[in-house]
């Protein structure tokens, strides 16, 4: 598949002017939901995999390869730039750039890498940890040498600002910048100060997630170069949800026909391109 045109929509998203919310997606028809309602980008977060590849808590405990395999499935469902959560990358700077090279074919446009200390330490295993400043630049200099396609977005993620200090945080991210990655994921930031000081230590775009309500707007986000704001995973949540909902209504003994919130059939057809393949069948098997 060819992945310029989008990787150069979300590059566009880095270097303009705006903040956008990303869609949370987990599938290809979620993918496909979030490019049909015109979001600008997509955003399938390291929590999401879990759910959706395992359907478990967000541990750690997907593989490279499982994550690797869902991006490739999400990609190929669309057009929709799509920034990744690749957490740790799974191991140290060698498997980060395992990692790099198995997402990078797998069409995503941005990935981000964080600096937190994963999975779980045994004694530790509730507490937040951070690698070491050189470590992180390590794993950041390994992505970038991994990269083939220099569309593809490398971001640095840190906790810092949430989990440990603002002078942590902003030494951090002074780092990751002067090593070479294209923009700074910070996930945490409640106030307009914690911003604001990001905003100043660096001159790459930034990615927030976990915002707090006191910076939930997005003239202030985009005055100080974010260009991506999280607002959660609502749509996975709400997708199991509602499955809970109908299989419980059936097992009472709810009829088929009584369920409310199901799809029209013109919204199925649409989120599967039902009209796509009936053109196939038509041009490709005979079907006229």
């Amino acid at each position: 598949m060819r992945f310029k045109k989008r990787r150069e929509a979300f590059r566009a998203l880095l270097e303009g002017g705006r903040c956008v919310h990303p869609a949370s997606v987990y599938d290809p028809i979620s993918a496909r939901i979030a490019e049909n309602l015109g979001f600008e980008a997509g955003m399938f977060a390291g929590s999401v995999a879990s759910l959706t590849i395992l359907g478990a808590p967000d541990h750690i405990v997907i593989t490279m390869s499982e994550f690797a395999d869902q991006c490739r499935r999400i990609c190929r469902a669309g057009e929709l730039p799509v920034m990744v959560d690749a957490d740790h990358c799974y191991g140290n700077a060698l498997n980060v750039m395992r990692t790099v090279e198995e997402l990078e074919t797998a069409g995503i446009c941005g990935m981000s890498i964080e600096d937190t200390v994963l999975p779980m330490q045994y004694g530790r295993p509730r507490e937040t940890d951070f690698t070491s400043v050189e470590e992180g630049v390590g794993k950041m200099r390994a992505a970038l040498e991994a990269r083939r396609d220099p569309g593809l977005a490398i971001v640095g993620r840190t906790s810092a600002m949430w989990k440990s200090t603002v002078e942590d945080a902003v030494e951090r991210i002074a780092a990751y910048e002067k090593c070479g990655v294209d923009a700074i994921f910070l996930v945490g930031v409640k106030t307009r100060a914690q911003l604001e000081a990001a905003a100043n230590a660096v001159k790459l775009p930034l990615i927030i997630g976990g915002a707090g309500p006191e910076i939930m707007d997005l003239d202030l986000l985009s005055e100080n170069r974010v260009r991506l704001c999280l607002q959660g995973h609502q749509p996975i949540a709400a997708a199991y949800n509602a499955a809970y909902e109908t299989m419980k209504a059936l097992r009472e003994g709810k009829k088929p026909s009584e369920l409310a919130g199901l799809p029209a059939k013109d919204l199925t057809a649409e989120v599967t391109r039902n009209a796509d393949y009936e053109r196939w069948i038509d041009a490709f098997l005979g079907g006229k």
